[in-house]
Order: structure tokens, then sequence, then C-alpha cells
């Protein structure tokens, strides 16, 4: 079977938010660029992101919110394409939109909104996007030859924008990793993050805690998140946990803080002399939610009035709730991950413009760069910047 051959200026494998900013970007300044998308859909992670809404960005991106071998690579892209950048796209669309906590932005309708805008302008700029269709073979000569099962397609400049490993359900793999070895760019490893832990220590049948969820500072090292955490059946997920991941290492543990901005040992003091006959559990269960006040209170307090509890003991207990060292056996793996950590080692690349140094027309954008935000927009922020300069380098 004779398959065609058609040449483009640039083509952009993976239709994601970083792939979609790219081709729209590069095509509206007038180059002829192929979008490729082995699944049926374009934006696939945009539309299941934010529970449907699409947390799109977030009012305090600082470079600092990444993690990266190189923390600074990602100020000079997100210095040239803002936050401020996308929600004046977002607000010529016309899509409403508000702000939920900690400057996380949200659509007040549905993510669709934003596919649909990105397509908008990749039409405007003649992207030629095709779908289903999957990158057999990849050579470079005088130009980047990318092979499909719908034939062959040429061009001087080729962009990695296939994301990360997180959610394989929805065709994530490692294919802008294997192709940057490929091409001679060192990779850094990667790991889930943004990721739930297992802590099989949490799950037993005499104190199930799954389903409790509250405030508490999560800490590891120099990093501490205060938002909610939430006991599930296999351990600890929630906003804070899913921060921490990101830093976490196998066999590292983890310190939660269940009392924030308590001084929870002269709290118990206090309780103790107020009202002494109250039990351990009953004092707890005024601080705590009620299943995770019983659980601690029977391993941590005897089952007899404050009153017959030591200082010292209540003191012990109260240091427990806010100095909780918890060692995840592991985490719920790319599965249940939001994104990777790791990536293409960004010192392969220049920060400018996202191209490879050492591979003349090859770029890498988006989570398939060793660049890891923050939860609530960082992630997608990074994708619409990166895609941006690359799109404007091309």
């Amino acid at each position: 079977m004779t398959v065609s051959t058609e040449h483009f200026d640039a083509i952009v494998i993976g239709a994601g938010a970083a792939g979609l900013m790219c081709a729209l970007t590069a095509s509206q300044r007038g180059r002829r660029v192929l979008l490729l998308e082995h699944t049926d859909k374009v934006g696939a992670k945009i539309l299941i992101s934010g529970g449907g809404r699409c947390n799109f960005t977030n009012l305090d991106v600082r470079p600092e919110r990444f993690i990266s071998s190189n923390p600074h690579f990602c100020t000079s892209a997100l210095s040239r394409y803002s936050q401020t950048d996308f929600i004046a796209l977002i607000e010529r669309h016309g899509i409403a939109y508000h702000e939920k906590t900690l400057g996380q932005l949200f659509c007040d309708g549905s993510a669709r909104a934003v596919v649909a805008m990105l397509v908008a302008e990749c039409t405007a700029g003649h992207v030629d996007i095709r779908l289903d269709h999957a990158v057999t073979e990849i050579t470079r000569s005088d130009a980047f030859h990318v092979t499909t099962h719908h034939g062959t397609y040429t061009a001087p400049a080729l962009v990695l924008a296939t994301g990360g490993l997180s959610i394989p359900k929805m065709g994530a793999t490692g294919f802008s990793y294997d192709l940057a070895r490929r091409f001679g760019l060192r990779v850094v490893e990667t790991m889930p993050g943004l990721v739930p832990f297992k802590v099989a220590a949490l799950v037993t049948e005499d104190a199930p805690l799954a389903g409790v969820a509250l405030e508490a500072i999560v800490s590891l090292g120099p990093h501490s998140f205060r938002e909610n955490i939430l006991f599930t059946h296999r351990g600890l997920s929630g906003p804070a946990i899913l921060q921490i991941s990101s830093y976490w290492k196998h066999r590292e543990a983890i310190t939660l803080n269940l009392l924030p901005g308590l001084d929870a040992s002269a709290e118990f003091a206090a309780r103790k002399r107020a009202r002494p006959k109250v039990l351990p559990q009953t004092m707890l269960a005024d601080l705590l939610p009620a299943r995770l006040a019983q659980a601690l209170a029977a391993a941590h307090l005897p089952a007899t009035e404050l009153a017959n509890i030591p200082d010292r003991t209540l003191a012990a207990a109260a240091h427990h709730l806010q100095h909780w060292p918890i060692t995840p056996d592991g985490t719920e793996g790319y599965a249940k991950a939001e994104v990777t950590t790791g990536g293409i080692d960004t010192a392969e690349l220049s920060q400018k413009t996202m191209a490879a140094r050492r591979v003349p027309g090859l770029y890498a954008i988006g989570e398939a760069v060793d660049v890891t935000g923050w939860l609530g927009g960082y992630n997608f922020q990074w994708a619409w910047s990166s895609g941006y300069v690359a799109g404007l380098a091309i």
C-alpha cells in the first residue's frame, strides 16, 4: 500500500494542553503546523481536570512552586507567558471562571469550554489536527520524518508534547522519554507525583479511618503544606498529601500535625483543669473528627478520666498529634498520579525556547520535561507557558 508524504513547518506530537498551546502559537505566526494525537480526542486530561471544571491556572504562580533538578529553568517561560496572559485568553473567549481556594482558578461551567477555546485558536491558525495517529517511527536527516499508519510527514521542527506517565488509562505513555533518549538526551528518573500514599499501618478493621478528613500540616524536610488530608482504604490522600508526595522518596517519613495553629500540650492541660471528669476520647472529639479522636485516644491515652492521667502522658500524646511520623509503604502509582515528576533533563534544553541544545529542530514541552508544579493549576500554567515559548521559537 502506498502512503502519502506531506511536508509541514512543524510537527507537534501530543494534543494535550502544551501541544495545543504550542500548535496555536506557531500557526498564528504563519507556520504550517501538524498536530498528531494517538487517541481519539484532544485535551483529554483538560476535560477531567478539576472535577470536570479545569483548574486552568493559579493567581500565585511563581518559579519556587515548581520542582525540577534545575529550579530556575521554568522562570523564563513563566515570565514570558504568565497566568495573566492565559486569563486574558480565557476572558477574550467569554469563559466565566472563579477563584476557589489558594489562588486556584476554575471554569464556572465545563472544562469543555477550555478545550473548545484552544481548538478554536488552532482553527484560526489553520493547524492540521489529526486524531488516532499513533507514531510508529521517527527518523531525522535533513528534516524529521514522522511515520504513522496513515502516512509519513516531514518537518524541520518536531515538538514532543506527549506528557508523562500519569493516568495510563487515558493513553499516557513514556513516548517522549523514549524518543528523547534515542536522540541522546538525558532523562531524569521519573516518579508518580501528586499521588496518594499507601500506608498499611493505617488500614485496620478495629479502627477504620477511611473517609475521615481534616485540615492538617504535612511536612517533609523543608517542605510543608497546610490543607486537608483524607484517610483512605489504602492510606492517605487529600490536597496536602498530594502536594508532599511530589517531594517524597521511598522509605522517607512524612510528619503530620493534626492540630495546626494550636499549642496542643497547653490545650490538653487547660482542658484537664476545666473538665477533669472528661474521658480523653471526648476531649479529642472536640478537636478532631470523632473516629480519628477515638482511634488516637485508644492508641496514646489510658481509658480513664483526664484527672487520672499524668500531665507528662497528656503532653506526650499532644506532641504525637502534632509530630506524627508516618513512613508510607509507597504511592498508588501512575494510575492515580496527577502528574509525573522527572522527565527530559532541563540541562538538555534552552529555557527560552524549549529547544534541544544538541538536536537542531527538536523541542520538548509540558509534562515531558523535568518541571513539575504544585497542585492547583500550576502544571497547566507550565503547559501554557512552555508551549507558548516553543511556538514562538519554531
